[in-house]
């Protein structure tokens, strides 16, 4: 028989102390869930267009990461509070720990209510260059670093 836990451990983020780009998206009718909030798949996409509208702004983007792509390792999400259909999010993005091969993108997803911001999420993305067509990962352009460091 397994051990049972009595406790279990939860994800801790901790988030850059400044986000250098950010976006507000708002909350679709398709984004909620059976529970009529949105669910960690549409949350998660919420997170995939603010990395997009990201990489667009410092003229990358995942299929073009300085001539090579992008490709996502590992995510991390803590959750803070629901988001409801029509809720307006703004959604602050941060590249940090660049090493050979990658770097981590951080999020800071916040609902704006009456000109205030409540925090829903924080999330961390891992992302690893990536050869599609050799289907391996491949050194960090130096440019790309450069750019996102700005």
């Amino acid at each position: 028989m397994g051990t049972l836990c009595n406790s279990m451990d939860r994800i801790r983020l901790q988030l850059p102390s400044t986000f250098p780009f950010s976006t507000t998206l708002r909350v679709r009718i398709t984004d909620l869930n059976y529970g009529g909030h949105v669910g960690n798949d549409s949350f998660l996409s919420l997170v995939h267009e603010a990395r997009q509208q990201f990489l667009l702004h410092y003229e990358l983007s995942e299929l073009n990461f300085a001539g090579v792509g992008l490709i996502m390792a590992d995510v991390g999400i803590e959750y803070k509070a629901e988001l409801n259909y029509g809720d307006d999010v703004k959604i602050s993005v941060c590249a940090t720990g660049f090493d050979r091969i990658g770097f981590d993108l951080f999020y800071l997803l916040e609902i704006i209510k009456d000109e205030r911001l409540m925090m829903a999420g924080k999330v961390k993305t891992g992302m690893i260059c990536y050869d599609y067509s050799l289907k391996k990962a491949v050194p960090i352009p130096e440019i790309a670093v450069r750019k996102l460091q700005q």
